[in-house]
């Protein structure tokens, strides 16, 4: 039993939950940048350089696909090259370890932010005018 009750307390701890609830949460991100890279970035890249398509960019490994196939067509019929694909996953990759790097670039911040104890006060002492009454008296005496 005791290993169970181990595990129990293990699984439940702040650290597990919150990784478990960031896997998720980081699943739903990749496809909406998928989405983002797939739908929106690729084709304006695609028109400013031409209408090209990056789905269907590609070389041809074997003789045996037809010239002007689809990719899928291609993948069919046999080895492909699939370049615009690789670019495509490329684009998405970094559009994700960007919005990583902000997000614990924030995290920091705010970590530092927390760490930063107030600065003690300064020891109350004489001012600036009491010291100089001070040596102004010394300098009478002498």
């Amino acid at each position: 039993m005791g290993f169970v009750k181990e595990f129990k307390e293990f699984a439940m701890k702040g650290n597990v939950m919150d990784m478990a609830v960031g896997v998720i949460i980081g699943g739903a991100f990749g496809k909406i940048v998928s989405s983002l890279v797939d739908d929106i970035i690729m084709p304006l890249v695609g028109k400013a350089l031409g209408n090209a398509d990056f789905t269907n960019l590609y070389v041809a490994l074997s003789d045996s696909i037809p010239a002007g196939a689809s990719l899928a067509d291609a993948k069919a019929a046999g080895s492909v090259f699939a370049y615009g694909s690789f670019i495509q996953n490329v684009v998405d990759f970094l559009i994700i370890a960007l919005c990583i790097f902000m997000m614990i670039k924030g995290m920091n911040k705010l970590n530092k932010k927390k760490e930063e104890a107030p600065a003690p006060e300064a020891p109350k002492g004489p001012t600036q005018e009491e010291l100089l009454a001070e040596i102004r008296d010394l300098l009478k005496k002498n």
